[in-house]
């Protein structure tokens, strides 16, 4: 959500939001403290308690995809979870059903970039709720714009028991979607070994800490698991104190598959190009290797093929501009 709306949809509300969106914005975690998390998910929920009916919904992933899209991304996986918006519009279904109607409305827009959805479960509810969304995602699973291609989990890695949520990636998986659930950036390898067991995931929302073992990290490349790997937040949230720590370099030397990832830029005040740029002025890569990473990103994606094709030519014009 763009810093602005989440201001204007407040006033609307008569909500008051933190200084961290107003006058302070955008926020700054302490890297050194522990309770980093739980203050961003404490922003998080603000800014979501401000999106209360079908045209806020609607605008979000409109303005998301229009962002995306002039930013030179082709392709979006918007991650929704339904029950945060459900006591709005009448439940978990036309929840979806909102997102998805937009999804392929904005789809169509010049300009925006193409948008499929991501269902996720919260890890701090109860794993039935997310077989329940699982079932959800699958009854409206498809291919392309404006259809569920993923199922996901996140929320706090430290809460809930991973093997419990299997059972929901299995729903999911039966259906055709891809397996993205979040592991290894507040744990460590320990955690993303237990995700691959209990999800056989497609790709790992940030899966970072998976350089720590070794072993694990074998498990992921030869698994051909892509990683989305967020330096802006990881150093936000303190899992590294700087971005020269952030293990970039060290998985693309182990083989692994990343797409570079922006998070979440309304509370880490980054976009995507931005990533980019910190793999390039902070770990080094050139031109050839930040192409490589964006046609890694289409790899794992679950975009259509013509959206891959027209993607992998703006890169190879990219790469033909002298000083790009």
């Amino acid at each position: 959500m763009r810093v602005e709306t989440v201001r204007e949809m407040a006033a609307e509300h008569g909500l008051r939001l933190p200084s961290t969106l107003t006058d302070d914005y955008p926020p700054l975690f302490d890297a050194a403290d522990v309770r980093g998390w739980f203050r961003f998910q404490r922003l998080y929920d603000v800014a979501r308690g401000c999106v209360r009916g079908e045209a806020e919904m609607r605008r979000i992933v409109r303005e998301a995809a229009l962002d995306d899209g002039a930013e030179g991304s082709r392709w979006l996986e918007l991650q929704v979870d339904p029950t945060s918006y459900a006591p709005f519009v009448g439940g978990i279904t036309p929840a979806l059903e909102i997102v998805l109607d937009e999804a392929a409305e904005v789809s169509r827009v010049a300009g925006a970039a193409q948008v499929g959805v991501v269902v996720a479960a919260s890890r701090m509810r109860h794993p039935l709720e997310a077989r329940t969304l699982a079932r959800l995602a699958a009854r409206y699973a498809g291919e392309g714009a404006g259809t569920v291609v993923g199922f996901g989990l996140s929320n706090d890695e430290r809460r809930g028991d991973t093997e419990e949520f299997g059972h929901a990636f299995r729903i999911a998986r039966a259906a055709g979607l891809a397996s993205v659930p979040h592991a290894g950036e507040l744990l460590g390898p320990e955690a993303v070994a237990a995700t691959l067991d209990a999800m056989a995931p497609d790709r790992l929302g940030h899966g970072v800490r998976s350089v720590e073992d070794p072993r694990v990290l074998d498990r992921v490349v030869a698994a051909g698991v892509a990683l989305e790997v967020c330096p802006g937040s990881n150093v936000s949230l303190g899992v590294y104190d700087v971005s020269e720590e952030v293990p970039l370099r060290q998985l693309l030397s182990a083989g692994a598959t990343v797409a570079l990832g922006a998070d979440d830029p309304l509370i880490f005040g980054s976009r995507l190009a931005e990533q980019y740029e910190t793999a390039r002025t902070i770990h080094g890569l050139e031109d050839a290797e930040l192409a490589g990473l964006a046609r890694a990103s289409l790899a794992a994606s679950r975009a259509p093929a013509e959206v891959r094709a027209a993607a992998e030519r703006d890169i190879d014009a990219w790469l033909g501009e002298p000083g790009c």
